[in-house]
């Protein structure tokens, strides 16, 4: 069982920076692909990036590449989402994801990850 809570959502301007960081509780989450997810308001959620348990493998959706870089720290249990160059159609509620030891990093489907963080809200301004 892994527990997952994220942090470092907030407000910032069009072309600002953001942090996101998810801790992880539970044994499983050092063998566990993990991913970040978006939903805007009126909008399905979806894929943003994705990485191995080891953290050497990554996978982005096309809106992330080149602005958002995933990463992970297993000896602190966290995970993090860098995002640069924001833009106001990033604006959505950013959801940490664990699959089950031996999912993929690039799996874009939400429905095969198993562990769920309640959510950080970034929101950019024009």
């Amino acid at each position: 069982q892994v527990q997952l809570v994220e942090s470092g959502g907030g407000l910032v301007q069009a072309g600002g920076s953001l942090r996101l960081s998810c801790a992880a509780s539970g044994r499983a989450f050092s063998s566990s692909a993990m991913g970040w997810f978006r939903q805007a308001p009126g909008r399905e959620r979806e894929f943003v990036a994705g990485i191995s348990w080891s953290g050497a493998l990554t996978y982005y959706a096309d809106s992330a590449k080149g602005r958002f870089t995933i990463s992970r720290d297993n000896a602190k249990n966290t995970v993090y989402l860098q995002m640069i160059s924001l833009k106001p159609e990033d604006t959505a509620v950013y959801y940490c994801a664990g699959q089950l030891s031996g999912g993929s990093y690039s799996n874009t489907d939400a429905g095969n990850y198993a562990y769920w963080g309640q959510g950080t809200q970034v929101t950019v301004s024009s």
